[in-house]
Parts: structure tokens; C-alpha cells; sequence
């Protein structure tokens, strides 16, 4: 997909277009769970994970998963798992079946922390004569800008959109310095309708991040300012509740293709309501949709990220050009037609709520 070329006369030259992020290249998934569980409550973990793991065998798209603890802290465990390729996995995980299927370990364990990779060589004798599993290896390598995307999404109160929006419009800014090595680059807060959508830029480390924007006051103050208006009911000082709401509140990147490294120009986000079901192959229409935009020295599109989760899919563009708006529906017929079957209503762009970039350092 890696091309060259060069904008009309009249614009700047576009550099090297390059997916840094994608979970649509068919390549087999290796996912990596590091879960710190409470003294003594082992065996209760363990019989927790044998359920789990039963009924994980039977999800599509699911290869194989490891168990081990660790030979220094028992309190240490990993599991690893492998599929097929990356949607089918992102499709349970961010699916409420996960929630319940998960419900059970946590009354056991501290803490987890989830990675995910793409699987680019496999050496050793383990894999010699072994029957090839569905999918395959990572062929390129991808480049990345050092900044991990995420995004969270909820929905309030239908008639309170004017007080919410006012609300996050408002508040104060969190000091953008994480630690010594990461730090808040960005944040775009949008709406349509009642549903609310802030995007986050990092260079360093995600969960750090999020842990320091949910710890500042001045985060605190406006998630409690909210509270009232929030269609999903939480209590922000139960680490339960709160533990739920993130988890159905997280909208990954599942794909992210920059046309060149220019700063950005005009921010705009546009939602995408999926079919039942239907979420991450409109996701995967529009990935495709943004390659070839990324490609065509016609487009003034500097960079787009493509988000979801379960039927809410949307699309993060940065433009060239001041004031710039972008066309819902992708220019190639056939995919603007295959996502227009897919949608359960109008692709629409979103309100801008507040748009704000760490300073320079």
C-alpha cells in the first residue's frame, strides 16, 4: 500500500502515505495478559480461568491459550492466546458477552493488563510439521508516529446535550505530563445527538495516561459534574462501577493511516451507526475507504482513524485545509455501497465540543 506521490501544483508535496495501525490485514493475533491476583486467592483464579477458558474454545476465530505463573511471585500469572486474526478477537472482547463471561475473575485478581500483537516470525522446532493455522503472518512491518490513539464513548441523557456539552467545553485542562516518559498529546471531545466521543493522543504509555487524566481533579470534577446526565448509571468511588463503565465506554483504533507528517490542519469526527452486528466489517469498508484516500495526491486529507466498538464505529480525519469539511461516504462507488447496506442509519458528522493540544515541549 506504501506509495509515493505528489500533490498538484497549486498544494504541498504528500510524503509517504503509511498504515502505522491496522487490525485488517488477515494476520494472525497473539494476545498477551499479565494479571496480578490477590494473595491467597490462586486456586479460586485458576478455577475462575478454567471456565473461562471453556467457554472462550468455542468463540470463532479462537486458536489456542497458554496458562503459566510466574517462578518468582505466585501472585504473577500470564495467559496468552492466539486467533485467527485480529476482528474476530476484538469483536468478544468488546462485546457485553465478554463482560459476563470475564464477571467471575474479578473477585480474584488486582490487576491485568491486556496487549496485543500481530504475529510477524515463527522460528523453532515447536512449529516444524505443525498444521498451518488459519490466517497468516504479518507482512510489513509498520511505522508508526510514537503516539497510541484511543477513544471513549458514551451516551447522556436525551434533552441534557446542551448542559454536557457546556460542561466538557469547560473544565480544566489536566497537566499533560504523565512521567518522565509519556505524556498527553491531544484531546478531541465531539458529540451528535446524545452520544459523546473524546479521542486521546499519547506518546508513551496508554494505561499510564488514563490513569492520570481519571486521577486529576480537574477530570474528576467534571466526570462528577456529568454524572446526573449519563443515560449508564455509575459510582466513579466504587472501583467496580467504574470498572464497568470504562469497559463499555472504550472505543479502540482499529486502523490508522497518516498521507503525510504535516501538523494538523482542520479536526473533524463523523459517526457511523452500524447493523447489529455489522460494526467492524463497516469499520474495515472504511479502512480500505481511507488507504486509497491516503494514496490519491488529490485528497486533502492529512490523517484518519477509524474507531470501534460493537455497532458504534467512528472516523477521525485531520484535513489540509482551515475550515475544510469531509465527505461522509467514500468516493469509490462500490464501498460507499457496501457501507450504506450496513448502516442502521445517515452517516453524520459530529459537533466539535473542544479540540486541545499539550504544549510543545
Amino acid at each position: 500500500m506504501t506509495t509515493t506521490s505528489e500533490r498538484l501544483s497549486e498544494a504541498p508535496a504528500r510524503d509517504v502515505s503509511r498504515v502505522s495501525q491496522s487490525v485488517f490485514d488477515g494476520s494472525r493475533l497473539r494476545v498477551v495478559l499479565l494479571v496480578d491476583v490477590y494473595e491467597g486467592a490462586q486456586q479460586q483464579f485458576l478455577e475462575a480461568y478454567e471456565q473461562l477458558c471453556n467457554q472462550v474454545a468455542s468463540v470463532p476465530g479462537h486458536v489456542s491459550d497458554q496458562l503459566c505463573q510466574s517462578i518468582e511471585n505466585p501472585s504473577q500469572w500470564l495467559i496468552t492466546s492466539e486467533w485467527e486474526s485480529a476482528p474476530p478477537f476484538l469483536t468478544w472482547v468488546n462485546s457485553e458477552e465478554h463482560v459476563r463471561m470475564v464477571e467471575p475473575l474479578h473477585s480474584c485478581v488486582r490487576n491485568t493488563r491486556s496487549l496485543r500483537f500481530h504475529i510477524v516470525r515463527e522460528t523453532g522446532r515447536a512449529y516444524e510439521g505443525r498444521a498451518p493455522a488459519r490466517g497468516r503472518l504479518q507482512s510489513e512491518v509498520r511505522i508508526g508516529d510514537g503516539v497510541i490513539r484511543h477513544a471513549l464513548t458514551f451516551t447522556v441523557k436525551p434533552g441534557t446535550e446542551d448542559k454536557v456539552a457546556r460542561l466538557l467545553a469547560d473544565y480544566a485542562a489536566p497537566d499533560p505530563r504523565v512521567d518522565d516518559s509519556t505524556r498527553l498529546l491531544r484531546t478531541s471531545l465531539f458529540m451528535h445527538g446524545n452520544r459523546v466521543v473524546r479521542a486521546i493522543e499519547v506518546r508513551g504509555d496508554l494505561l499510564a495516561a488514563l490513569r492520570h487524566v481519571a486521577r486529576s481533579p480537574e477530570v474528576q470534577a467534571v466526570e462528577e459534574a456529568i454524572n446526573p446526565y449519563l443515560e449508564q448509571d455509575r459510582d466513579l468511588d466504587d472501583q467496580e462501577s467504574a470498572r464497568l463503565f470504562f469497559t463499555r465506554a472504550a472505543l479502540p483504533a482499529v486502523h490508522h493511516v497518516m498521507a503525510d507528517d504535516r501538523p494538523e490542519g482542520t479536526r473533524r469526527a463523523l459517526y457511523y451507526p452500524a447493523r447489529p452486528g455489522c460494526g467492524m466489517k463497516l469499520a474495515e469498508l472504511l479502512a480500505k475507504a481511507d488507504s486509497a484516500d491516503a494514496d490519491d495526491p488529490a485528497s486533502r486529507v492529512l490523517r484518519s482513524t477509524v474507531f470501534e466498538r460493537e455497532d458504534v464505529v467512528v472516523r477521525l480525519v485531520d484535513l489540509a485545509d482551515e475550515g475544510a469539511d469531509v465527505d461522509p461516504m467514500p468516493k469509490d462507488g462500490a464501498l460507499a455501497a457496501g457501507l450504506r447496506e450496513l448502516l442502521a442509519g445517515a452517516a453524520a458528522p459530529m459537533e466539535l465540543v473542544t479540540d486541545r493540544r499539550s504544549p510543545a515541549v
